[in-house]
């Protein structure tokens, strides 16, 4: 029997600043842990602020004191510790009618749909994989994941979208594991997209960080999966990036 009433209550966020733990592995070797509070819960998700950038389809491990009425397992564990899969990324917006000041540390609010105890088997091969939720298991009232075939993503089709074969004036930033900025540097695109850029560069970054490019002509900053990091035929390297948080307004350019 259904009890529609149960379930929307259950369904509905509960406002809980709870402390959290949120592990992340952005690459096979860098990985960064921050404490945060969350912000609303749900048995099924949870949503808190980031001072570290993510992107929709990342995994993320989460521990945090759990009220045991709304965990789906681990019920005597003083710690429920959880996969959530990033499904909202958005900047957050300071407390007091208080506005962010460009430049300044990153601050993100983040919505994550809980999967689970462990993570899939292709996300310990390789932790830059991106996933989608398919539908909420009944079994375990967790959501059941599959790999997302966007491109970026690992083993995904390219994007056939057309880059402009043109040299614009950026900076790279480069994010710590505090979220800080690490190390940056100055130099140029060799093409670039409303979504994504290809960047030369001499920053060693694997695919999965993240970093913030600026256009230094016009002051524009996005934040930047890297998909890849490789040499051109030239011998130079290159970043090959994807905008996560905008996209880059190409009005006025030829």
């Amino acid at each position: 029997m259904n009890f529609p009433d149960k379930s929307r209550r259950l369904r509905e966020r509960i406002k809980l600043s709870l402390p959290v733990r949120i592990r992340c592995r952005e690459s096979k070797d860098y990985e960064w842990v921050e404490l945060s509070r969350l912000l609303d819960v749900t048995p099924f998700g949870a949503r808190f602020t980031l001072a570290h950038a993510t992107e929709r389809g990342r995994l993320l491990h989460l521990t945090l004191p759990m009220p045991r009425q709304l965990r789906c397992f681990d019920h005597v564990e003083d710690q429920y510790r959880v996969w959530g899969l990033v499904r909202r990324v958005m900047p957050h917006q300071p407390a007091g009618g208080e506005t962010a000041v460009a430049g300044t540390t990153l601050r993100l609010e983040v919505g994550v749909a809980f999967t689970g105890k462990h993570p899939p088997a292709s996300y310990q091969n390789d932790p830059t994989t991106l996933y989608v939720t398919e539908a909420l298991s009944p079994e375990s009232n967790m959501w059941s994941l599959r790999e997302d075939e966007r491109p970026g993503n690992a083993g995904a089709a390219r994007s056939q979208e057309t880059r402009l074969q043109m040299a614009v004036n950026v900076l790279v930033e480069v994010f710590d594991e505090a979220g800080e900025i690490s190390s940056s540097e100055q130099t140029v695109t060799e093409n670039i997209s409303r979504r994504g850029a290809a960047v030369w560069t001499t920053l060693e970054i694997e695919r999965g960080r993240f970093v913030r490019l600026t256009n230094l002509d016009h002051g524009l900053s996005l934040i930047a999966a890297v998909r890849a990091h490789r040499k051109g035929p030239d011998g130079i390297p290159r970043l090959h990036l994807e905008f996560i948080d905008r996209e880059w307004p190409l009005e006025g350019i030829e």
